[in-house]
C-alpha cells in the first residue's frame, strides 16, 4: 500500500460537514489536491483554511446537472486531470411510508441516488484517462432496510447496483469502483428528519452506542484509494462495534 496520494486529484461532494469534511481533509493530508464541492461554501472556506493542501471551493448542487458538470470542468481545468471522485452528498430524510410527504422521497432520490449517478457521469471521461476510481459513500442502509427508512434504503440499494454495474464497465479498463458503507455515524444527517418521533428514535439509537466518528469513514476511504492500482477494495462495510445489524 502507498499512504499517500502525493500529487492525485480528488473531487469531494457534500463537503462542508461530516464525513465529506473529514474525508476532504485526510485526503488533503496524504498528498492530494482537492476540489470540495457543495451548497454551503462559507462551510468549505473554512475547510480550505484547515486543509494542509491546495484545496479548490466549487459551489456544488448534485441535483443540478450543469453544477455537476461545471464542478467537474472546474477541477480540470484547475488542476489538468481528475483521478477520483468521492460521491458523499446525501440526506436521510426517515419516515413511514404510510401518510409521508413525497417531496422528501423526491428530494432524496434527486441527491443521493441521482446526484450520484450525474457526477459519475460527468467525472467517467476524465476518470478513463487517469484510470482513477469512484469512490461511493452508501450505507448499511443500502445491504437491510428497515422500517422507517424504506425510501433512504431503497436509494442506498440503487447505489450499490449503480455501482457494481459501472464497475463491471470499466475495472478492465483500470478504474476502480468502491463502496463505503457506514453504519452510525456522529454526524448532522440525522437532524434532517423532519418527522419528530422518528428524529427521535435515530438521536436515541445513535446515544445507545459508540458511534462512528466521520473521520474512521475517511479513513476507509484513504485506504482504499492508497492500494497499489492493481488491487481494487470494490467495497468497505464498516459499522460501530456495539452495532448489532
Amino acid at each position: 500500500m502507498n499512504d499517500t496520494l502525493e500529487g492525485k486529484v480528488v473531487l469531494v461532494t457534500g463537503a462542508s460537514s461530516g464525513i465529506g469534511q473529514a474525508t476532504a481533509l485526510a485526503l488533503s493530508k496524504a498528498g492530494a489536491r482537492v476540489t470540495v464541492g457543495a451548497r454551503r461554501t462559507d462551510r468549505l472556506e473554512s475547510l480550505a483554511q484547515e486543509a494542509p493542501g491546495e484545496i479548490l471551493v466549487l459551489k456544488l448542487d448534485v441535483t443540478d446537472r450543469q453544477s455537476v458538470e461545471d464542478a467537474v470542468a472546474a477541477t480540470v481545468e484547475r488542476f489538468g486531470t481528475l483521478d477520483a471522485l468521492v460521491n458523499n452528498a446525501g440526506v436521510m430524510l426517515s419516515g413511514a411510508i404510510l401518510n409521508a410527504d413525497t417531496t422528501e422521497w423526491t428530494r432524496m432520490v434527486d441527491t443521493n441516488l441521482l446526484g450520484s449517478m450525474y457526477m459519475v457521469h460527468a467525472a467517467l471521461p476524465h476518470l478513463l484517462r487517469s484510470r482513477g476510481a469512484v469512490v461511493q459513500i452508501s450505507s448499511t442502509s443500502g445491504r437491510t432496510a428497515s422500517a422507517a427508512s424504506g425510501v433512504y434504503a431503497a436509494t442506498k440499494f440503487g447505489i450499490t447496483a449503480f455501482s457494481e454495474a459501472l464497475r463491471q464497465e470499466v475495472t478492465a479498463q483500470g478504474v476502480r469502483v468502491i463502496v463505503i458503507e457506514p453504519g452510525f455515524v456522529s454526524t448532522e444527517l440525522a437532524g434532517h428528519i423532519t418527522d419528530p418521533t422518528i428524529r427521535a428514535m435515530a438521536r436515541d439509537m445513535a446515544e445507545s452506542m459508540r458511534t462512528l466518528q466521520p473521520e474512521d469513514v475517511a479513513g476507509a476511504v484513504a485506504y482504499a484509494l492508497t492500494q497499489p492500482e492493481h488491487v481494487a477494495v470494490n467495497e468497505i462495510l464498516i459499522r460501530p462495534t456495539d452495532q448489532a445489524r
